[in-house]
């Protein structure tokens, strides 16, 4: 049995606006640096054993703090990447609106069977992050927890996977997963349990 912290990154500049960032690389705002800074001095608290990440920049500068912090090596793997989301990468909804209506419309009823045009599948992501996920647990050591960075989409599809709950309703069951905040789950065999979504990090 493992436990593992899920964190997405924190707050980029694509924030603001709204972006869908998906595989495009882009750099934490400064508010984002100081959430990356909170998160490592709340794994300190948390016996954390080991820390994990997205290889995208935004995934890895927040990661780094709580592995510095820890004293340990920062583990990547490549399967924590964030969903590509095809025409959609790098617009705002209103964007999309403009250029591609239809699309977005299919989307918004079905995001699973409907995902955006040139995009990756977001069964084969979460079928990915969650093969990830139990890879990790399965070498975790026998006491502590893992911290594991990744992506808001991606993490909400691997944790309907992971829960029998449908892929298509990510965003309806999981809105929003908040920049640096810690979802905890238990993984014993192919079994997870959600312990906890999106709990806050204390105040400094």
């Amino acid at each position: 049995m493992s436990r593992l912290f899920l964190a997405r990154h924190g707050e980029t500049i694509w924030h603001a606006e709204n972006r869908y960032a998906g595989r495009t690389d882009i750099a934490l705002t400064d508010k984002g640096k100081q959430q990356a800074i909170r998160l490592a001095q709340w794994a300190a608290e948390a016996d954390i054993r080991a820390v994990w990440s997205s290889p995208l920049s935004r995934a890895v500068e927040t990661a780094t703090p709580v592995a510095d912090a820890l004293g340990f090596s920062l583990q990547i793997d490549d399967r924590l990447l964030e969903l590509d989301f095809g025409r959609g990468e790098g617009l705002t909804a209103s964007e999309m609106g403009a250029v591609m209506p239809e699309a977005l419309a299919a989307f918004r009823a079905d995001p699973v069977h409907h995902h955006f045009p040139g995009g990756e599948d977001p069964a084969v992501a979460a079928q990915r992050g969650l093969t990830a996920l139990r890879s990790i647990a399965a070498a975790a050591p026998p006491d502590g927890a893992i911290l594991v960075v990744a992506h808001s989409t991606l993490l909400r599809l691997i944790l309907c996977q992971a829960l029998g709950i449908p892929l298509s309703r990510y965003r309806h069951v999981f809105p929003i997963f908040h920049n640096c905040t810690v979802t905890e789950v238990e993984i014993k065999d192919s079994v997870t349990s959600l312990l906890s979504f999106n709990a806050p990090l204390p105040l400094s």
